[in-house]
């Protein structure tokens, strides 16, 4: 099979024929037909996270059809579509796994970073670990849904119930995130990178009732605000626009240093909080709500070989929404 390898931190992913992957005890081999493209990935290759493996297939938001199935699989039929998310694997057994806060499980592992991911023509993934996903979708529709949505419905929750949320940067988590708040009827002001006069008009489309520039000053108090720029200097920025009570929400997997702050803007029970990978809940939950919530996706697909292009232009903002790399 067709794989784009990373063999090292920084340098650019390879094309190579990989050997085709078979599925041991629980787990399924994919086809896949589509696979989301997410700034984890550029984490990844940057090396700015590194306990991973090398080389390695990238890529954590798979949507595939089921080729073959090792023993003992239960889930899934064959030909089934299925989308595989961050989360690849846990334990079952830790404290975390018992209560239901499995995302922070010790011995997690991850779908395109500790196990090999969708940059390729097959996958492998955990029967226990995917999704069924909802029919409305292509394949192209629903791999952002895959990481992209999971975390930003998660990073919703956890503003509760924020009338007023403030969203900064606006790629592929904030556009889906924004359809759904809208349909909470939530208000949303959106923050782009000073001067992004294009992705503050992208951002209205998809139902802010205001966006300007990360330095600008919102209309109204925030209740809650969620962080998906990696930026630790927008933390305070956020604070400073946030009412007494309210949380921001850092929803990366990776953050630059958050600079020192007054506590006055801390100050009267606001709260900072991370949001850490997700569960299987959250996935259950939110592809009920997305069909609901006429969430769509705004896609733009690359091949397989165009992956380093498609990286690229994730880092330089030039794509709208997501980008989603297409098997032949």
């Amino acid at each position: 099979m067709k794989a784009m390898l990373l063999e090292a931190p920084g340098r650019p992913l390879r094309l190579v024929e990989w050997p085709r992957p078979q599925p041991a005890a629980g787990q399924l081999l994919l086809a896949v037909r589509a696979c989301g493209v997410c700034r984890t990935d550029l984490h990844v290759f940057d090396g700015e996270l590194w306990q991973g493996k090398l080389p390695l297939v990238l890529g954590h938001e798979i949507v595939g059809r089921v080729v073959e199935r090792g023993a003992g699989v239960e889930r899934f039929a064959l030909g089934q579509r299925v989308g595989v998310p961050w989360l690849g694997r846990t334990c079952g057994r830790c404290p975390h796994c018992a209560r239901g806060t499995e995302n922070l499980c010790a011995a997690a592992e991850f779908t395109g970073y500790t196990l090999d991911g969708g940059y390729a023509e097959f996958a492998l993934a955990d029967q226990n670990y995917c999704f069924a996903l909802p029919d409305c979708y292509s394949d192209t529709e629903a791999a952002p849904l895959l990481c992209a949505g999971l975390i930003g419905y998660r990073s919703l929750m956890a503003t509760g119930e924020a009338r007023r949320l403030g969203i900064y940067g606006f790629g592929a988590a904030a556009h889906i995130v924004a359809q759904v708040a809208r349909w909470q009827e939530r208000e949303i002001y959106a923050f782009t990178k000073p001067g992004d006069l294009a992705g503050q008009d992208f951002a209205r489309q998809m139902g802010a009732d205001w966006a300007g520039g990360a330095d600008a000053e919102p209309p109204d108090e925030l209740d809650a605000a969620i962080i998906f720029a990696p930026a630790g200097e927008l933390v305070p920025q956020a604070l400073r626009h946030t009412a007494k009570g309210g949380t921001v929400v850092c929803a990366g997997i990776h953050m630059s240093d958050i600079p020192a702050f007054p506590y006055a803007i801390l100050w009267g029970e606001r709260c900072v909080r991370s949001i850490a990978n997700l569960t299987r809940r959250d996935g259950e939950e939110f592809f009920a709500v997305a069909p609901l919530a006429g969430v769509r996706t705004e896609v733009t697909t690359f091949p397989l070989a165009a992956a380093n292009e498609a990286l690229q232009r994730l880092r330089t903002g030039q794509v709208q929404g997501a980008a989603v790399l297409v098997m032949d």
